[in-house]
């Protein structure tokens, strides 16, 4: 696996997606990113062997961004909002007496804060294995869904590394049945993705 961060200002920038279908032009004329595949199983192991490459070659980021889609039935349809913090809605081990949300003998909380650096609007985000829709939204405390990003985080943290957030909203309100129904608005989020990275500059140099 070849990866590669992009520099912003004198930031080492890696930027984390999952599937080529969210990476439109807009995107791809600022960065190209590490694609990871669907879900939290292939994230995390993605991104854990390129930090791991990236360590040995002593080149790690100094800020990592996970982006791309996410389903809401309270964020609106089209719009970019940057992760305030991210949970795990998959881990369930209430059984033994350990919170829900919270894995096993690990300490993390059951929401992750994540690097906020941007003057955007902020969402909780849960990640999962599975595609929610309908009444599954009721049953599940944050603002977003995906499927990745609670498996980046962790691996971000395995390595030191702040993790940013960000997400558009393609899908939520009414059934959603079919790829072509997540894949809609697709363009407009990479328009608007796009636009959210631009502010990244500013930010970082803000920040530094």
């Amino acid at each position: 696996m070849t990866v590669a961060c992009e520099i912003i200002g004198t930031r080492r920038v890696l930027f984390v997606m999952a599937v080529e279908a969210e990476y439109g032009p807009h995107l791809r004329a600022r960065f190209s990113p590490l694609l990871t595949g669907v879900g939290p199983v292939e994230a995390a192991l993605a991104t854990g062997m390129a930090l791991h490459d990236l360590a040995r070659e002593k080149a790690l980021p100094d800020l990592a961004v996970c982006l791309g889609s996410a389903g809401s039935r309270t964020c609106s349809l089209g719009d970019i909002f940057q992760v305030a913090s991210v949970s795990w809605r998959d881990m369930d081990a209430s059984r033994l007496g350990f919170t829900k949300g919270v894995t096993p003998f690990v300490d993390h909380p059951i929401d992750l804060p994540l690097a906020t650096p941007l003057s955007l609007p902020l969402a909780r985000l849960s990640t999962g294995a599975n595609i929610v829709g309908g009444e599954e939204y009721a049953a599940i405390d944050a603002d977003m869904v995906d499927m990745e990003t609670f498996a980046v985080a962790r691996a971000c943290a395995r390595f030191g590394v702040p993790l940013m957030g960000l997400r558009g909203v393609s899908d939520g309100p009414g059934e959603l049945d079919h790829i072509n129904d997540w894949m809609a608005l697709l363009g407009l989020l990479d328009e608007r993705l796009a636009a959210a990275v631009d502010l990244l500059p500013d930010a970082l140099a803000r920040a530094a």
